[in-house]
């Protein structure tokens, strides 16, 4: 039995936090005993993770600001559970898993890369600093993982210099995502007081600068000063703060007059069935994905997308949508408005391309069979 500690920075429905919830639903427990840390709390994941019967360990540290402690604690943990192996997941993980790991002589560790092409102008000198730190120590992780070709040219182009690489892409749960009956799509519409033949664009993404939702919003305003049908048309947004709350979002939307044409939901716990429902999915990210999992869900659901070439988005997306460069809100509504003058029969044959596209690589138990695969090729190396 090989056993796994797996430190992430928080357990909110991120996209690196719901990959490690979907790898713990898979993984063979005949073969793997898993335990998790959070650096902050529980957050909306913890409790579904224990309800898997893993445990789950809490730091309670605060976010953006160090603590020694958080160390000192993590020391214990991985003391008291003897892991074989220890994975981290995100930067601040790598760093304190890196420090406490080796102070509690844990046999491997594996670091979790799930960006790319940072632009660490947006964020805190300390982020900065850390990148910088990772950077110079990555010779000390037995590997380091990463999920998309994209991340691991960033990171090798920002001194990264591994002892091995091992690119694993994320799956998809063809169970959960999949195409929506024709009665789910009638009801959402109703449910928002709309026509049944309402056209639906949707983003589902936080609200961060780096999901581009200015150049979304002003790719609407384009739309609609162009489509002839813009009654027809709606924009749904999805996302941690992306809701009446935001301020920022409310007056770029009133400024651009589309406030007729948008609707907020804000985060929500049925993305599975509101992305079924859309006509089109939008990735407006401008920097610093890696591998998009609302790409590869809305793909799973049969969804036609449209991307901007950031991470590996364009790759995942192959010949089953549109990719437009990023930052260029004109390009991306021109390739919105290719989409909305297709007939219906041609939306559906990319959609339903694009789910066989992502049966064929990204199946959650392709994914999950690789990170095993990993984890005992790490511990035949140690023995």
């Amino acid at each position: 039995m090989i056993k796994v500690l797996h430190l992430i920075t928080g357990l909110n429905t991120g996209g690196a936090e719901m990959m490690l919830y979907k790898l713990l639903s898979r993984m063979d427990r005949e073969k793997f005993t898993n335990i998790v840390v959070s650096m902050l709390d529980k957050g909306f994941l913890g409790d579904k993770m224990s309800e898997l019967g893993i445990p789950v360990y809490t730091l309670n540290m605060k976010r953006g600001i160090p603590n020694p402690k958080g160390v000192w604690l993590l020391y214990k943990i991985l003391k008291k559970e003897n892991p074989d192996i220890l994975q981290t997941w995100l930067y601040h993980a790598d760093l304190l898993g890196l420090i406490a790991g080796k102070l509690a002589k844990v046999p491997r560790l594996a670091w979790n890369i799930r960006c790319s092409n940072m632009d660490m102008s947006q964020y805190s000198k300390l982020s900065g600093l850390i990148l910088k730190i990772l950077a110079k120590t990555s010779g000390m992780p037995d590997v380091v993982l990463v999920n998309s070709n994209s991340g691991r040219n960033f990171h090798e182009n920002i001194g990264y210099k591994p002892r091995k690489w091992e690119v694993i892409f994320n799956g998809f749960d063809l169970d959960r995502f999949h195409p929506a009956p024709s009665n789910l799509k009638k009801k959402f519409r109703e449910e928002l007081g709309l026509p049944e033949n309402a056209f639906l664009i949707g983003i589902v993404a936080r609200y961060d600068i780096m999901k581009g939702y200015e150049y979304f919003i002003n790719a609407a305003k384009y739309f609609l000063n162009t489509c002839k049908a813009d009654k027809k048309v709606f924009f749904i947004m999805v996302g941690k703060g992306v809701d009446e709350k935001n301020k920022d979002l409310l007056q770029l939307i009133e400024k651009l007059c589309v406030k007729d044409n948008v609707f907020l939901l804000g985060e929500r716990k049925d993305i599975s069935s509101i992305m079924s429902i859309l006509d089109v999915m939008v990735s407006s990210s401008i920097f610093g994905e890696g591998f998009p999992n609302v790409v590869g869900e809305a793909m799973s659901c049969a969804i036609p997308c449209v991307v901007t070439d950031v991470g590996d988005s364009a790759f995942i997306v192959g010949n089953n949508g549109i990719v437009v460069p990023p930052k260029n809100a004109k390009a991306l509504a021109e390739a919105l408005l290719t989409m909305f003058e297709m007939k219906s029969e041609k939306l559906k044959e990319i959609g339903y391309r694009a789910r066989k596209h992502i049966e064929n690589i990204y199946d959650l138990d392709i994914i999950v069979k690789k990170y095993e695969q990993m984890y005992e090729s790490m511990i035949r190396i140690l023995i």
